[in-house]
């Protein structure tokens, strides 16, 4: 026979409830996760870019745009592959609204995206930044990293790496043609 006794029903009870709250906060956690990734728009923060020509623009100067914020480096790979694609998409859209503003991160050397900018001939803005940006916009580190903002200024699209340009365009219709 053995001496083991059983589990008092209030044990199992007190084990079954924490067991349902530890579900229940799981579960607040999941839903608030997904509508803070998913469910809302973030809103664009604000910030001021400082052009190569030393004009300064800001957030709240774009606001009633749609506009990319796009974060390069003239070392990084992905973003010297992709550049004359962004360039082919803001000259296909400039004309129904669409602003752009490629901000080089504080790494990069003033007179190699100075370069770049003029030999390129990029038609959108072209921005330095002191590393202000970069921190507003959520500490961006990866380039390139691009940010699709509607006219309300809120954050459409955050695409890390290379976007798929298809979607973007497909994006930034939708966007060009509301409000």
């Amino acid at each position: 026979m053995s001496s083991a006794s059983p589990t008092p029903p209030t044990a199992r009870r007190s084990g079954s409830i924490r067991g349902i709250v530890v579900a229940l906060i799981v579960g607040a956690l999941a839903v608030a996760g997904y509508f803070a990734f998913f469910g809302s728009k973030e809103r664009a923060p604000d910030a001021t870019f400082t052009l190569l020509s030393g004009q300064k623009i800001s957030t709240a100067d774009l606001k009633g745009k749609v506009y990319l914020v796009n974060f390069w480096a003239t070392s990084c790979t992905t973003c010297m592959k992709e550049m004359p694609q962004m360039v082919q998409t803001y000259n296909r859209f400039k004309d129904e609204g669409l602003d752009f503003v490629a901000v080089a991160m504080n790494y990069d050397t003033p007179t190699y995206v100075a370069n770049y900018a003029q030999t390129r001939q990029l038609p959108f803005k072209v921005a330095m930044d002191d590393g202000s940006a970069a921190r507003q916009f959520g500490n961006v580190q990866l380039t390139p990293t691009t940010f699709v903002i509607d006219r309300n200024g809120k954050i459409l699209k955050r695409y890390v790496g290379e976007p798929q340009f298809a979607e973007l365009d497909a994006l930034l219709q939708k966007a060009l043609s509301t409000g």
